[in-house]
């Protein structure tokens, strides 16, 4: 089956009450809001829809906000925010009487937020939660020695962003799932929370019914996303429609953005065995 391309999010809309819409490719690049898809999320919610930005950020929602505030994205666009950072939250919380290796950035420390975590070195620690790289500069190569040497304790490990890369401006960065990859590829034991497992849905839309007054039907649910292997396996494992949006992650497959190749597209749709409801160059009403 061939996915459309369609030019409007508007005609679409009117199938859905609640959209479930990836943040960073979707709504900004890293470096500045998408102008056109904040307008189309505000558009929805004036016409009466329900917006939850469901995002991998391995920090809280409060924390994802700030950064949307940073970069000019209108509070308008969405009614709550839903992160991988979050459902961390929750397991790290379950398991306060454990010592926590932290892998990946201070910037990162807010998954942490309001809880007495009792952390470790590598070498002591019980577990590690992973966010990313110590530095946005380093590969999982960075990490070959450390990630050999939590194996060999058996190290549990909580993948906080199962993100493989993220687009800022024109760079690719690594994120917490590149390196909770390489940690599975040698045999390690991981938790992966995000996008595309099943907690982070639950809770988005716990969120929705919660603001909506009630359950939403699932087919009445639209996800928004540009990754194949987190937005759009999320979303068909948890029995949800989604929209594909065109971006620097998949650029390749799709010949840029400006032009993309539906062949192209397709093929990588039928190599990973799901598809989208329709295809978008870039989200617009």
């Amino acid at each position: 089956m061939t996915v459309p391309l369609i030019e409007q999010f508007g005609p679409l809309a009117r199938d859905y009450d609640v959209l479930l819409c990836d943040v960073w490719g979707v709504v900004h690049n890293g470096v500045a809001a998408f102008p056109q898809a904040c307008e189309a999320l505000a558009r929805f919610r004036r016409d009466g829809g329900t917006v939850i930005l469901i995002t991998n950020a391995p920090r809280a929602g409060a924390s994802v906000q700030r950064i949307l505030d940073r970069l000019a994205v209108p509070h308008d666009v969405c009614d709550a925010i839903t992160s991988s950072g979050d459902v961390t939250h929750g397991i790290v919380e379950a398991r306060l009487s454990e010592r926590v290796f932290h892998l990946g950035p201070q910037r990162d420390h807010s998954v942490f937020s309001g809880l007495e975590v009792m952390f470790a070195p590598a070498e002591s620690a019980d577990y590690v939660v992973c966010t990313g790289p110590f530095d946005d500069s380093e590969t999982p190569d960075d990490y070959r020695d450390l990630l050999a040497a939590l194996r060999a304790r058996s190290q549990f490990m909580i993948c906080a962003n199962p993100d493989i890369v993220v687009e800022r401006g024109d760079e690719l960065i690594y994120c917490a799932g590149a390196i909770a990859d390489a940690y599975v590829a040698i045999g390690g034991e991981v938790l992966y929370c995000g996008k595309p497992y099943a907690p982070i849905y639950e809770a988005a839309l716990a969120k929705a019914a919660a603001l909506r007054g009630k359950p939403t039907p699932l087919d009445r649910v639209l996800a928004i996303g540009d990754s194949v292997r987190t937005d759009l396996k999320g979303a068909a494992s948890f029995g949800l429609d989604c929209l594909f949006v065109v971006s620097g992650l998949h650029a390749d497959d799709a010949g840029g953005h400006g032009a993309p190749d539906l062949a192209g597209l397709n093929a990588t749709f039928a190599a990973a065995g799901v598809a989208p409801k329709a295809i978008m160059r870039r989200l617009v009403w």
